[in-house]
């Protein structure tokens, strides 16, 4: 009996990605141990790993990051496949499209502060979509909308301010 062994080949792009998505995952894993006073409210620590991500290598390359990091995240947490994961991939899925077409407007007067606010936004818009078409299905649940889109824009804001700063001082967050 002869074994057939395939190989796939690993780039610099890869080991940059997985150096990154790992970055984004231990954020996420650090977040989960941090207590909210609401369930469904976090920074989004991770989130500053994708922006830098996105400005340095661009969108498919945070797009990897982001959702290697929704997969792994849910796995090391026990939340894969539970509603948690579904709420984070729907937010991670809305706020990548979000910063792809951020990524089209001119980056003279929009830069990472304006994406994080962006993909912040789209990322609970795209959880409280899930929510109410599956968790709550009532429009009850938009009553919450206020409180989450404030929460929205005080992380979004900080975030964008830490990666716009990260940018600014040169470093690269695991660049080759």
């Amino acid at each position: 009996m002869t074994r057939s062994v395939t190989e796939l080949a690993v780039s610099r792009d890869d080991y940059r990605i997985s150096r990154l998505a790992a970055a984004a995952i231990a954020l996420t894993v650090a977040e989960a141990a941090i207590p909210m006073p609401l369930p469904g409210v976090k920074p989004g620590l991770a989130n500053i790993v994708t922006l830098v991500v996105l400005w340095r290598f661009g969108w498919r390359d945070a797009a990897w990051v982001s959702l290697l990091r929704v997969l792994a995240g849910s796995l090391l947490l026990g939340q894969f496949l539970a509603p948690g994961f579904f709420l984070s991939a729907a937010g991670s899925v809305a706020s990548l499209l979000a910063l792809g077409l951020g990524q089209r407007l001119p980056r003279r007067w929009f830069g990472p502060v304006s994406h994080s606010l962006l993909a912040a936004f789209a990322h609970i818009s795209g959880q409280l979509t899930v929510a109410r078409l599956w968790l709550v299905p009532h429009d009850g649940v938009f009553y919450l909308a206020p409180v989450f889109f404030t929460a929205a824009l005080v992380f979004g804001l900080s975030n964008g301010l830490i990666a716009a700063r990260l940018l600014a001082s040169g470093a690269d967050a695991g660049a080759d």
